[in-house]
């Protein structure tokens, strides 16, 4: 599954974890109270509840309270018990909802059979937030498919820990950051295929230092790179984070040290002007940090995305002819397919059309036929443009479905993400926010960012 630099890429990861000797030593820790609250407590009370021996209200009572008492899964965040109680909040058949729960978390054979029941419970659960946004609710109140790898496979995890990792989003994106994977956004396969990965990644840890490496272990390793999903007495030698909503990305620290703060943007967006401008000794520093500057570029747009409160998913490398990226506002019912580049003079239109043209007509039809958007946006995120881009606009608006084009530059992303974080319940992704920046074409820069928001 793994290439040779990608092997060697993990293999460095793996001996600067084995350097820090202390947070070995505390993972080694956290791995025997794990074992020893699986046997004694966990594993006694979801067999229970399988079994019958207890009701949901009470098995889902008494996960929350061990999990609060022993934090060593990072269960109690979004996707693990606020996930629980969305389900049964939203469920109007209680004893379908117990047994869809009972079906999904029983411990799964085979990988067959876990994408199976992966994908059922997933319908199951897509089911259930159509009701209830249909019923007049609002979407933010519904439980969200995408927090199901992290809930099913904590639950096989805890009876069978030698087979089944538990889909951390921080792993993940430790992953990604270091370009070993990029998920797919299928939810049953991309659980199978981090599955697979920790598997390799076991045998080659293994080979590499000469002893067992248990699943654990090289969830640990990555934990070096993506930060622990789980909360300790010890935040000040490993800082807690917020269970599962953490997004782990190196990123440089751009801010004056002479002077206190004033910038709401994280560093991870703040340096995207930097990048944009492709400015010298960044090159080196992706490298260093297992990846290239235009993925990073990638990445980092995302993130802002992220942070600007849409649903995000990063294509790019590996996708085939694709934008960079989609950022979905599916309360609004529109899209943006966007595109970074990385250009020190400023980038020119017309020099990729065919393919963009050719990428978007396909992207955005198929969001507009599964997902039933009324809005399609196209943007390209780069230092700057040159201004031989009407003709070029013209063009895709003519022969696409987007409707707009919009000419992003990298400050003007910035300070989208400033004002957002300033304001975060004022501005809106609608009509009456952001949506107006992408409602027109040509260039947006900060400028414009500010005086509009």
């Amino acid at each position: 599954m793994l290439n040779e630099q990608q092997r060697q890429r993990a293999l460095v990861v793996l001996h600067e974890y084995l350097d820090a000797a202390q947070l070995v030593d505390e993972d080694r820790d956290l791995d025997e109270k794990r074992a020893t609250m699986i046997g004694s407590d966990l594993k006694p009370l979801v067999q229970s509840y399988l079994n019958g021996g207890i009701d949901m209200a009470e098995f889902k009572s008494r996960i929350d309270g061990l999990n609060k008492r022993n934090r060593f899964w990072g269960f109690k965040g979004i996707k693990g018990q606020m996930f629980f109680n969305m389900v049964v909040n939203v469920a109007d058949d209680p004893e379908e909802c117990d047994q869809e729960i009972k079906s999904a978390i029983a411990l799964p054979p085979n990988e067959q059979m876990a994408s199976s029941r992966m994908k059922t419970f997933a319908s199951y659960v897509q089911r259930l937030g159509d009701q209830w946004v249909g019923a007049g609710n609002t979407r933010h109140g519904r439980p969200k498919p995408g927090s199901i790898p992290f809930f099913l496979s904590y639950f096989w995890q805890v009876q069978d820990c030698d087979t089944w990792p538990v889909y951390y989003t921080s792993s993940v994106n430790a992953m990604v950051d270091l370009n070993l994977w990029q998920p797919s956004g299928e939810l049953p396969d991309d659980y199978l295929t981090y599955k697979r990965l920790h598997e390799e990644l076991a045998r080659l840890f293994a080979s590499d230092v000469g002893r067992d490496f248990h699943l654990y272990d090289v969830e640990h390793v990555f934990w070096l790179k993506g930060g622990n999903p789980y909360e300790t007495a010890q935040d000040e030698v490993t800082p807690a984070i917020d269970d599962e909503r953490r997004l782990p990305i190196t990123a440089v620290v751009t801010d004056d040290s002479t002077r206190l703060p004033e910038s709401y943007v994280p560093p991870i967006v703040a340096i995207l002007p930097r990048i944009a401008r492709h400015e010298p000794g960044l090159d080196e520093l992706a490298r260093h940090s297992g990846t290239t500057l235009d993925r990073a570029f990638e990445k980092y747009i995302d993130a802002a995305f992220t942070v600007l409160g849409y649903d995000t998913r990063l294509l790019g490398q590996g996708h085939g002819r694709v934008p960079d990226g989609v950022a979905v506002a599916l309360d609004e019912s529109y899209a943006i397919l966007w595109d970074g580049k990385i250009r020190s003079g400023g980038y020119s239109m017309g020099t990729d059309d065919r393919t963009i043209r050719e990428y978007i007509t396909t992207q955005s039809r198929e969001l507009k036929r599964r997902r039933g958007l009324r809005n399609i946006y196209y943007a390209i995120v780069s230092s700057k443009f040159a201004d031989d881009f009407d003709d070029a606009i013209r063009s895709i608006k003519m022969e696409t479905d987007v409707n707009e084009v919009t000419l992003i530059e990298s400050d003007a992303l910035v300070a989208m993400v400033d004002a957002k974080l300033r304001a975060p319940l004022q501005l809106t992704l609608g009509s009456d926010g952001l949506q107006r920046l992408f409602s027109s074409s040509g260039i947006l820069s900060a400028r414009i960012v500010i005086e509009q928001l």
